[in-house]
Order: C-alpha cells, then sequence, then structure tokens
C-alpha cells in the first residue's frame, strides 16, 4: 500500500468490488425505484461504487452525480454510465467526509447505500451529507447492522475476529446500523429526531454460481474479506475462517437451483427530511 494513501481509499481500491456488485443489479434498481425519484431531480450518491443505485437512479431521470473513495469503482461507474447512453449520470473521486467542491443545499436528493458508513469520522460524514442537501430535500442511506444474523454483518464479524485490533480511535462502521447512533448523529448536524425515520429492510444478493463460488469473489475481490485472508493466511488460520465463512453462505443461500446463489440480507434504511 502506498503509505501517503487514504487507508479507506487503500481498502476498497485492493480489489475489484465490481465483481461483487454484479450480484446486487436487481436489488439495487428496486431500492432506487422506492426513492420516489422524479424526473429532474438532482441526486448524490455517496459511497456509490460503480453504480448500484446512482446508475437505476439515472435511468429514472435524475441528474445524479457518484462519489466514491475508490478511484477503480468511479472510472467503472462511468463506463457502466456510458455504456447505458446515461449523459445524466457522472461519477467522481471524493471522501464522504470531506465532500470539497460540492455547493452546500445543491441536492434534492442524499443517497449511500452500503457506502458512507464505511468512512471514518461518521460525525463529518452525517454533517456532510446534511450540508449539501437542499432544504425540504432528503437523504436516504442503507446501512448494515451490528450483531443481525444474516449475510454481510456476519461476513464482517467473523472477518474481525481473524484480523488485528483495529488502531485507537476506530469507530466501526457498524455502528451506523445502530438506531440510537444514527439519531445522535445526525443531531448533531442539527437534525432533529422527528426527521429522522428508520426501517429494516431486506436487500438479496444474486449470483450465477454456488455458495462456495459467491465466497471466492468475497475472498478475491472484496476488500475487507481480503485483508482478512492475508492476516488469517500469516496466522495459519486460514482453513478455519474459510470454513466459518462458508457454512454462513450455505446456510444463507435460499436458491434451490444448482449454481445459483440468492442470499436475502437485512438492513437498516435511514430517510432523514431536510
Amino acid at each position: 500500500m502506498n503509505p501517503s494513501m487514504n487507508p479507506n481509499q487503500a481498502l476498497w481500491e485492493v480489489g475489484d468490488f465490481t465483481r461483487i456488485a454484479q450480484s446486487m443489479r436487481d436489488s439495487g434498481a428496486a431500492l432506487a425505484k422506492s426513492f420516489g425519484i422524479t424526473r429532474g431531480m438532482r441526486v448524490l450518491d455517496l459511497g456509490c461504487g460503480d453504480g448500484t443505485t446512482a446508475v437505476p437512479a439515472a435511468e429514472l431521470g435524475a441528474e445524479v452525480l457518484g462519489v466514491d473513495i475508490a478511484r477503480n469503482l468511479v472510472e467503472a461507474g462511468n463506463r457502466r454510465a456510458a455504456a447505458a447512453g446515461l449523459a445524466n449520470c457522472r461519477f467522481q473521486h471524493g471522501d464522504a467526509t470531506e465532500l470539497r467542491g460540492l455547493d452546500g443545499r445543491s441536492f434534492d436528493l442524499v443517497v449511500s447505500i452500503f457506502g458512507a458508513m464505511f468512512a471514518p469520522r461518521p460525525m463529518e460524514v452525517a454533517k456532510e451529507m446534511v450540508r449539501v442537501a437542499r432544504p425540504g430535500g432528503r437523504i436516504i442511506m442503507g446501512n448494515w447492522i451490528p450483531h443481525d444474523p444474516t449475510l454481510v454483518a456476519q461476513i464482517l464479524k467473523i472477518c474481525s475476529s481473524f484480523t488485528t485490533p483495529p488502531p485507537a480511535g476506530f469507530i466501526s462502521p457498524m455502528t451506523w446500523g445502530s438506531e440510537a447512533e444514527v439519531l445522535a448523529r445526525f443531531a448533531g448536524a442539527g437534525i432533529p429526531v422527528e426527521r429522522v425515520a428508520m426501517t429494516r429492510e431486506t436487500f438479496t444478493f444474486r449470483a450465477a454460481c454456488t455458495p462456495d463460488g459467491f465466497l471466492d469473489l468475497f475472498r478475491s475481490f472484496y476488500g475487507p474479506t481480503m485483508r482478512a485472508y492475508e492476516t488469517a493466511e500469516r496466522d495459519g488460520r486460514a482453513a478455519t475462517m474459510h470454513g466459518e465463512l462458508l457454512d454462513l453462505f450455505v446456510r444463507e443461500n435460499r436458491s434451490l437451483i444448482p449454481n445459483e446463489t440468492v442470499i436475502p440480507a437485512t438492513f437498516l434504511r435511514v430517510t432523514v427530511t431536510i
């Protein structure tokens, strides 16, 4: 890793999340349809990856800007938008904790689905999302939930047990899935609690491979899992970690079709009215 690189950027650039995102297309499009998008609406998608919700939002007629810390995902998103002929969708590199170059009160909708939750300094993330949203606009977040028994929360829990302890001051991204933490962070950004609504919803991963093949994608291309495998291999515990993850993927698979994996995962949907 380049020692001068933002550690969060390095984590997400080490792999290729586009390979995982292929399994998120259907649910991402369905989620975008629930945003209440109208033609010409200005949408900011933070931690957008290669456009899981940004591209379908643009297809619904929004003017979309996707911002991500990983430059490889920004490039992939711009390629997807160009291939789809979406002149109303563009992607740029940026940090959710400090949205440089973005004017305040400029977006009708600020979206972050499993994205900004991974940025450090969550209080700053909340303040930045509020800052760039226009009065009367909305913020919608999708955040994985701590201790939830479904897929992603359990992947991160298993991986964390095989990695070195985080540095002092580290705040787990999973705290964005705590209702009390969400209320406190937006309160710190000046949002009264009555303007924050939260519900638990389901996001479904669909992959054209077996559960062990789907796990291989996470092992090869998902930054947090890749790092965990590296550490576990150095400690001689990779086989143990792999066994725990494989048990999880097999247990959570709902597909009865060979060479297909369908895994629902629960997340906290947060809607903030500005």
